[in-house]
């Protein structure tokens, strides 16, 4: 009977270890972050380096810049749309003419393969400029949108495990300081069908803000975002916040970045960014003063939005 006991015992131990190990291990499942945080800011960081010479659409910086993307997309096993990552387009803007390139990576959908989410930040910046005396003339644009892009990549580490319902284009744009010309020329030459885009969530500055807010904009035009959104719990340090969309009395951010591009072509867009600070568009705009944790703690938000959008299917209104 003891040794019975002691058996029983023994097995009621081993049951109970194993119950607690599988729990933690769940556990610890459940804590994983999306992405690697460092990495994250290494990109930032590398992108708004001076190397990168602030990025000026069709210079030698700019173009380092797309090369960069593209080889982090390879590395991530993003596979191009098309063809090739590159979407190569050229404009004339006061009289000078410009040669760029969008870049544009497909993750492929698990169940809606043809209908697609694009995910957007613009790689190019305000370069260097040509002032005298000014000391430092590089604008390196880490916020913007050098921010934007980086996060880029966090959403295709996290493909990699996760991978999405609706098939993911991830847009790298250029020349969005040159009049969103990048975005534009996208959806004015669609390599997928303009209706078969459910909605673009588009980034641009979402490193840094004093009072951890981030606004997503776009819902005013769609009841499903708006439902969303008014309901979404952020569960980190960032406070989401509807506005800046002309219905509020502040700066109305509908046509500010490359979301309104897609705006234009009446596809739902949801635009994540910040107020402006007192580096916007300036050589300040530098890796020093991004805050790092609202950074990471954004774009884990910006992911956990995605997973809700994806899980539905959105009316176009």
């Amino acid at each position: 009977m003891k040794y019975m006991i002691m058996c029983l015992g023994a097995l009621i131990f081993l049951v109970s270890t194993s119950c607690k190990a599988q729990s933690k291990s769940q556990q610890d499942l459940d804590d994983l972050p999306y992405f690697n945080g460092n990495q994250l800011l290494q990109h930032i960081k590398t992108l708004s380096s001076d190397a990168f010479e602030g990025r000026q659409t069709g210079t030698k910086g700019g173009i380092k810049a797309k090369h960069y993307i593209i080889d982090q997309f390879k590395k991530l096993e993003v596979k191009p749309l098309g063809e090739g990552f590159e979407q190569k387009f050229s404009f004339t803007r006061r009289d000078k003419t410009y040669d760029a390139a969008n870049v544009l990576g497909l993750i492929t959908g698990t169940e809606f393969p043809n209908t697609y989410i694009v995910i957007s930040a613009h790689y190019d910046h305000l370069g260097i400029s040509k002032k005298a005396g000014q000391a430092d003339n590089i604008f390196n644009g880490a916020d913007d949108d050098a921010s934007g892009t980086s996060a880029l990549f966090s959403f295709a580490e996290y493909f990699k495990k996760n991978p999405p319902k609706h098939s993911v284009i991830l847009a790298a744009f250029d020349s969005e300081e040159l009049g969103l010309k990048g975005s534009k020329y996208f959806v004015d030459h669609a390599i997928v069908p303009l209706e078969s885009i459910m909605v673009n969530l588009n980034m641009d500055m979402i490193s840094r803000n004093t009072q951890d807010e981030l606004y997503a904009v776009g819902t005013r035009y769609n009841e499903n975002l708006k439902e969303l959104i008014s309901n979404f719990k952020p569960s980190g340090k960032v406070k989401l916040l509807i506005g800046h969309d002309g219905e509020d009395g502040k700066q109305n951010w509908t046509g500010s970045s490359d979301h309104g591009s897609f705006h234009n072509k009446k596809i739902p867009f949801l635009y994540f960014g910040v107020e402006d600070h007192n580096d916007y568009h300036k050589a300040t705009d530098h890796y020093e003063n991004i805050h790092p944790e609202f950074y990471k703690a954004a774009v884990s938000l910006i992911i956990s939005v995605f997973n809700k959008v994806d899980g539905i299917q959105l009316n176009k209104q």
